[in-house]
């Protein structure tokens, strides 16, 4: 796990303008279009998207690698392995 925190990621999306359940869909849809094995770093804010976000991405196979709190603003940033 240390070498995928160090990887830089792949894609970057920036959720943290979004209402629930956006939030999730945005997310889905690009990870939809990245190649297995891809790294996604996600900028989210809030309790509810903080919530659903990661779980929904776990169930729907993939690997929630890191989530850490970002600046003073409550935005965090999820980072995600795509299934292989």
């Amino acid at each position: 796990m240390k070498d995928e925190k160090a990887r830089k990621s792949d894609y970057f999306l920036d959720i943290t303008e979004e209402v629930c359940p956006m939030t999730f869909v945005k997310t889905k849809l690009l990870l939809e279009r990245m190649e297995p094995g891809a790294l996604l770093d996600v900028r989210l804010k809030g309790d509810e998207p903080l919530r659903n976000v990661p779980r929904s991405v776990v169930e729907m196979g993939h690997r929630v690698l890191s989530c850490d709190a970002q600046g003073d603003d409550g935005s965090h940033l999820l980072r995600i392995e795509k299934a292989r």
